[in-house]
């Protein structure tokens, strides 16, 4: 099989170690990649967002399966132009990825189908942000709603922190239109895990998908 992973980080780096053990892999590529990725696999200079470009290379390069780490890519659509092209890829569509790519709409999810979560309110605009602050005692978490590279989300300790950290996001735009909407939750104390499930089933494209 040829292989495409799409991604330049840690996380693409230990998907490709564990594909380079499988007698199956007859080629991997990597884009963008990094230098780790560089020692497994052939990095190709293509951005995580240009799904035309990625699509076009997978195409040309007769592409079996491509493997998505980025959630840029998964909101860019990256999964459906691929599904709608016949190309197998796995990485939910682009409405799946929406509970990546905007923390309103993951934090209204869970609090609809009532999965355990952190109280929080959401905002769109800044002075009702800063009056929003009172509803939470310290320390507290602000998170940006839209993608912000995993910098988006700040912890403050009181309210000085709470106000400038409102400031950066939602009117210095330090993360562009990430910060347009803005969340504010209690803090909650343990241990943070990030999990990458890959699962299999009798209709697994069902289940990767949505």
């Amino acid at each position: 099989m040829k292989l495409l992973v799409v991604g330049n980080g840690a996380r693409e780096h230990a998907i490709i170690w564990k594909l380079a053990q499988s007698p199956k892999a007859e080629k991997i590529y990597c884009a963008p990649g990094n230098a780790g990725t560089a020692l497994l696999a052939e990095n190709v200079n293509i951005g995580v967002e240009n799904v035309d470009a990625l699509f076009d290379f997978a195409e040309k390069n007769s592409i079996d399966l491509t493997i998505v780490g980025p959630e840029a890519s998964l909101v860019a659509g990256i999964g459906d132009k691929f599904r709608a092209q016949g190309k197998k890829i796995f990485g939910p569509s682009k409405n799946g990825a929406i509970l990546e790519g905007s923390k309103i709409y993951s934090k209204d999810f869970m609090q609809k189908y009532k999965i355990p979560t952190a109280a929080y309110k959401s905002f769109s605009d800044l002075q009702e942000a800063k009056a929003g602050i009172e509803l939470f005692s310290f320390p507290l978490v602000i998170k940006a709603d839209g993608l912000a590279a995993g910098k988006g989300v700040l912890i403050c300790e009181n309210q000085h922190e709470a106000e400038t950290a409102l400031n950066d996001l939602m009117l210095d735009k330090k993360f562009g239109t990430a910060g347009n909407q803005i969340v504010i939750e209690e803090f909650l104390e343990g241990i943070e895990a990030s999990l990458l499930c890959f699962v299999a089933g009798n209709e697994p494209s069902t289940t990767m998908r949505d």
